[in-house]
């Protein structure tokens, strides 16, 4: 068990009246519990907090007239991961699959599997099927990508992120779910908190459906899988983005941060941590 406290604060100058959509509150999991949270919002005005999308996003929906508007959030999170022995996890066929885990075998907006097929088959096709195999496609993604920022944008698939060989977390995340995918291998994005991830930021990871279980998984090495604090979940990151605008609104400035209180977990990612499994 860890308490990680998470925090983050959004500033923006509305130029019109803008309808917001804010994916930043920590998700209720069974393997994860807010002890409490706060959203405090300037100027004052009324917001909904509810749940969309397939998986439940926790979102907070508002509407701000013009001028300057800032959204602060703050929680303490219990996090209590299932953690497995990594060599031992297979993958399931396709006809042990759950129904409900079917969609997350199919193309999505960034991550083109289909397109990217045959790459997968050549790269990994012949390895190991299980835990280990996937553990390789982000092996090969994090020696063969530079992560650069700046690099792409919210147009940029996993199939650009190839061509170019840079990205960000989420275009790390997108490239690994396509390959998984293209692999029969389900696989879908995570958004969170992320302790020790320098600089602070929200953090894009992704999960591999293996066995019975979805396993986390970071392909840009930068955290730990087991000190990620989950915020949502979806086919990519247009399912989880931590913001959706509708209007004229511009970025001022973002603070994120994630600390842990009970000093359980290590400084940096390793290549031996367990297998992590918090979906």
């Amino acid at each position: 068990m860890s308490l990680i406290e998470v925090s983050s604060e959004l500033a923006y100058q509305v130029n019109a009246p803008t309808d917001f959509l804010f994916n930043i509150a920590a998700a209720q999991t069974g393997h994860q519990s807010v002890r409490n949270e706060s959203f405090s919002v300037t100027p004052e005005i009324p917001y909904e907090v509810c749940q969309i999308g397939g998986e439940h996003n926790r979102v907070l929906r508002l509407r701000v007239d013009q001028g300057p508007f800032t959204l602060a959030y703050h929680a303490v999170v219990n996090l209590t991961p299932e953690l497995d022995n990594s060599p031992a996890i297979e993958e399931a066929s396709y006809a042990e699959l759950p129904s409900e885990i079917l969609p997350y075998l199919n193309p999505s907006r960034y991550c083109e599997s289909d397109r990217l097929a045959r790459f997968a088959q050549q790269e990994f096709g012949n390895l190991d099927p299980g835990f280990s195999r996937v553990t390789a496609v982000c092996n090969w993604i994090h020696q063969f990508l530079d992560y650069v920022a700046g690099t792409t944008d919210a147009r940029t698939s996993a199939c650009d992120v190839l061509i170019q060989r840079t990205g960000v977390c989420r275009d790390y995340a997108h490239l690994a779910i396509s390959l998984c995918r293209a692999l029969c291998i389900p696989a879908r994005y995570v958004s969170g908190y992320a302790v020790g991830l320098e600089p602070p930021d929200f953090h894009g990871f992704f999960e591999a459906y293996l066995g019975d279980h979805w396993y986390l998984f970071d392909a840009t090495r930068m955290a730990p899988t087991h000190g990620m604090v989950r915020i949502g979940t979806g086919r990519d990151a247009s399912d989880a983005s931590f913001a959706t605008i509708i209007g004229a609104a511009v970025l001022q400035h973002m603070t994120v941060t994630a600390q842990e209180l009970t000093d359980d977990l290590p400084d940096k990612p390793s290549e031996d941590e367990p297998a992590v499994s918090t979906g």
